[in-house]
């Protein structure tokens, strides 16, 4: 394989760094990168992976572009609102390098097609948000014995390694070993996110990903780098093979993959339905609009912050946020024999508010499903969504 005049001038700034130079450069050209998740950390990995010339991208997501994605997932832009996004990714990387053949997986990966997919490409990069979705990649690139590169972000924090347990380094399960109870970690579209903070570990992710490829540099392996925007600090923490890990110890028990939902918590879709039955009862947002049109007497309660509060409401909500709703129940002691309908944003944060009512003695709690989200959906499109 020789280089063409245009490819010389386009990786030109490469070719000059000795420790690339001509055949580094054919050597990512031949090389194979899969990505999962093409929102924030999987946009700037698609851009720069693709513009440094790497062969082929996959290209794993089963989402579409929304608007609320244009703050920090830079590679779609308004044309492509309502489209899947790996065919915004996609159309950007052809328009930006056409020597990258980007392979295009529209689907969620899972443990039924996790080895098929990952089987191909020589290294793997999690640019997922949620917690079944990393011990699954983990698990399948350890099984595999394929790099896992591995990065996640959260309000203004981010932090990133590499997960290689061929080179005998640890896996995710050795940093984590048990998953967090499920709703307790909330998600960047509860918690926010800073829009450039994608940029800036998806970055450290696709120069790892670079280095293993060219086989320069020392690797984030056995190191966890933590990045604090608003200190403006990284910190390095070190990380070691645990020898009792399940998947990488000395006596693995895990030997293929598993159901990654219910290894974290998260109840099947039968499941869910039981335990709102027998637990905290649901209401859906126009059967909270019923509800209010024929005036019933009930306390609607927004457990939103003040400053999400600020930026959309439902009319009478009344707001108490969850982060203070123990030192405040104080004030609901009135309305303790009254139903008490709650909400958030989404239905996560007002469902732990409707259990800690209920262990309070209030009997009467509804939390209403997809929070006020869904009432911009289904009810009243005036009221903004962020």
């Amino acid at each position: 394989m020789e280089l063409s005049r245009e490819q010389i001038e386009r990786y030109s700034r490469h070719l000059i760094l000795p420790e690339i130079a001509v055949e580094g450069q054919k050597r990512l050209l031949s090389s194979r990168v899969l990505l999962i998740g093409t929102g924030g950390l999987g946009s700037p990995l698609a851009l720069y992976l693709g513009a440094a010339g790497v062969g082929k991208l996959g290209l794993v997501d089963f989402d579409v572009v929304d608007r609320s994605n244009l703050q920090r997932q830079v590679i779609h832009g308004l044309s492509w609102l309502g489209k899947p996004k790996v065919e915004s990714a996609k159309a950007r990387i052809a328009d930006l390098n056409p020597d990258v053949q980007v392979e295009v997986h529209r689907e969620a990966i899972t443990s039924k097609n996790a080895l098929e997919i990952l089987r191909e490409y020589d290294v793997v990069i999690d640019g997922t948000d949620n917690f079944p979705t990393r011990y699954l990649t983990n698990d399948a690139c350890a099984l595999l014995k394929k790099p896992n590169i591995y990065g996640s972000i959260f309000r203004f924090d981010g932090q990133a390694t590499v997960f290689d347990t061929a080179r005998g380094g640890p896996c995710y399960r050795c940093l984590y070993p048990e998953p967090p109870p499920p709703g307790m970690v909330p998600s960047c579209a509860e918690g926010g996110v800073l829009g450039i903070l994608p940029g800036i570990i998806g970055l450290i992710q696709a120069t790892e990903c670079i280095k293993i490829l060219l086989g320069i540099g020392s690797s984030l392996v056995g190191r966890l780098i933590q990045y604090d925007s608003l200190a403006m600090k990284f910190r390095e923490l070190k990380l070691r093979r645990d020898p009792n890990c399940p998947l990488c110890g000395d006596n693995p028990t895990i030997h293929e993959l598993i159901d990654y939902e219910q290894f974290c918590g998260i109840p099947k879709p039968d499941e869910k339905k039981e335990e709102q039955q027998t637990m905290i009862p649901q209401i859906t947002a126009p059967e909270l609009k019923a509800k209010l049109d024929a005036k019933e007497d009930f306390l609607l309660l927004d457990v939103r912050e003040q400053h999400e509060y600020d930026i959309a409401r439902i009319p009478g909500a009344t707001l108490l946020p969850l982060s203070v709703i123990q030192q405040r129940v104080g004030e609901l002691e009135d309305h303790k024999g009254r139903e008490i309908v709650i909400h958030c944003k989404m239905g996560g944060r007002s469902m732990q508010a409707c259990q800690f009512l209920q262990s309070q003695g209030f009997s009467k709690v509804v939390n209403v499903a997809g929070g006020i989200t869904a009432w911009s959906d289904q009810v009243d499109p005036s009221v903004a969504k962020y």
